[in-house]
């Protein structure tokens, strides 16, 4: 059986299904957009729908402005299914369980995008199938939406926990620097005290103990900042 990397990921060309072989690198604003696509997708697909029925009923250029929508779903869905050099593709096994295990979304997805594709074709050539075929992409919009509902939660959850993930990271690194402060406040005081003691001879080594005094006040304030901030 053959394979290819995707987006941290391999896919069997006799199944089409990811197989996991790396995690991709996420950040807050990758999340966004991944959360954005996922709703873009949502709005499109009712999109599709609406200008395929007013083409078939009232103004066969509105054809053109469905067949826009469905190109911008269909983009939609390859960069969250595939990915890209920037978009990391199926990345948790929540979503793999979603697209590709029981709930079918990558195949009714795809399905509904063949459907649309050939009710939109039937419309420009004037076919008799228009009717059917517009019925039937009417009936596929409210099971696809609970899909895409679904989908779009998952990115969700995942960009909330990592959010919360980062946040506990940024206490813990500020904790330690608060610590490291600590001790270099000790070192500092220490170093004041022998300079005072060694007289004219410490001088510049009391004005370096001083400069490390202010360092390490200024680092305390930006640690305090920081925890606040990771706490609102």
């Amino acid at each position: 059986m053959s394979s290819s990397t995707t987006a941290g990921y391999t896919l069997s060309r006799s199944t089409n299904t990811p197989e996991r072989s790396a995690t991709p690198q996420l950040t807050g604003e990758m999340f966004a957009t991944l959360i954005n696509l996922s709703g873009r997708r949502r709005f499109t697909s009712q999109r599709v729908v609406l200008y395929a029925v007013l083409a078939a009923d009232k103004d066969i250029s509105m054809a053109s402005i469905a067949h826009d929508a469905l190109g911008l779903f269909r983009d939609a869905h390859t960069a969250l299914v595939k990915g890209s050099d920037t978009m990391p593709g199926i990345f948790c096994p929540a979503l793999q369980e979603a697209y590709f295990g029981p709930p079918q979304g990558n195949k009714k997805i795809c399905d509904f995008m063949e459907l649309a594709e050939r009710a939109l074709h039937a419309i420009q050539s004037g076919w008799r199938q228009v009717p059917t075929l517009l019925n039937e992409l009417i009936e596929s919009t409210t099971p696809l939406l609970a899909i895409l509902n679904s989908i779009t939660a998952i990115y969700e959850k995942e960009a909330s926990g990592y959010a919360s993930k980062a946040k506990n990271q940024l206490r813990d690194v500020m904790s330690e620097i608060k610590d490291i402060s600590k001790q270099a406040h000790m070192v500092a005081f220490n170093a004041q005290i022998i300079a005072a003691r060694a007289g004219t001879a410490g001088r510049e080594f009391s004005v370096v103990a001083n400069v490390l005094t202010s360092i390490t006040g200024k680092i305390d304030s930006l640690v305090q900042a920081a925890l606040a901030e990771s706490k609102a």
